[in-house]
């Protein structure tokens, strides 16, 4: 069912007599990972994601799941997760079929944690083009693209961490709706989950080691910039003050009648200021 109302739902809960706590969470979505038993039946919840590597976010849905021992029914909410395409899998290879609710379960949750794996290496990506650019040149401005890209992460987080406590679960506590035989299959499944989540653990430090480095980008710039502005400012103020002091309009003066006090004033400053600017030169200043 997809993004069914209270009313559709009502009706199918009706007829599996599915419990209203778990009716009511299917409606409302916005639900974490979980997984809650109730009275011989199994209600999984799956978080769905897809990134979008050109606008660098995450599309998010959910896939709620009532198992019973002779039914599925699955809530879709959003477009996370191609449910009609492991529909038709399934249909196809009556042996898998045939194993029961357990064989759909785990297709579905192996093939949400698939879609996990492949958004953690879009990331991965776009990371390692971030890194690349952070050192790319002094004008370069990455800190708000790598913001937007750990707000995005921390949702991805949201969705896998906690789905390992019910994958751990189902793998290793006994359900009436999950067949001794199907449950290393789960295993597997918990597996997947618990490398992916090292994977974003390691996404967020690379987003974080990405910050820093801007960080210390920019402040490097800034004191380039410094540097460079007070050596301008020391080799302006030379002509400044020999203007400054000529400029008095005292009536007695050293060199004020000299017939070549203009061209001497005018050298003394070409002078001071090549040797300012060779120093600063030198140092790296300029």
């Amino acid at each position: 069912m997809a993004e069914p109302s209270e009313l559709e739902l009502e009706e199918v809960a009706k007829i599996y007599e599915l419990h209203p706590l778990a009716v009511e969470d299917a409606v409302h979505a916005h639900q974490r990972p979980k997984l809650e038993r109730y009275d011989g039946s199994l209600f999984v919840v799956l978080k769905t994601l897809r990134y979008v590597d050109r606008e660098e976010v995450f599309e998010l849905g959910e896939v709620l799941i009532f198992v019973g021992v002779d039914y599925v029914i699955t809530v879709r909410h959003g477009q996370g997760c191609d449910l009609p395409t492991i529909r038709r899998q399934l249909e196809s290879d009556p042996e898998r079929l045939s194993i029961g609710p357990a064989e759909v379960l785990h297709a579905i949750a192996d093939h949400v944690v698939d879609g996990y794996e492949g958004a953690a290496s879009s990331v991965e990506t776009d990371i390692d083009e971030i890194q690349v650019q952070v050192f790319s040149g002094p004008s370069a401005k990455h800190a708000e693209r790598i913001f937007r890209l750990k707000r995005e992460v921390l949702e991805f987080r949201q969705a896998v961490i906690p789905l390992g406590a019910p994958m751990d679960s189902i793998a290793n506590s006994p359900f009436a709706v999950i067949p001794a035989d199907r449950r290393p299959y789960f295993t597997n499944v918990h597996d997947h989950v618990r490398r992916v989540a090292d994977r974003v653990e390691a996404i967020d430090a690379l987003l974080d080691s990405a910050l820093h480095a801007n960080v210390a980008q920019v402040g490097m710039r800034q004191n380039e910039d410094m540097r460079k502005i007070t050596a301008w400012v020391a080799i302006i103020s030379v002509p400044t003050m020999v203007a400054g002091i000529y400029g008095m309009n005292f009536d007695h003066m050293p060199e004020l009648g000299w017939q070549y006090g203009y061209p001497g004033a005018v050298a003394v400053i070409l002078v001071a200021c090549f040797a300012l600017y060779r120093n600063f030169k030198h140092r790296g200043w300029l």
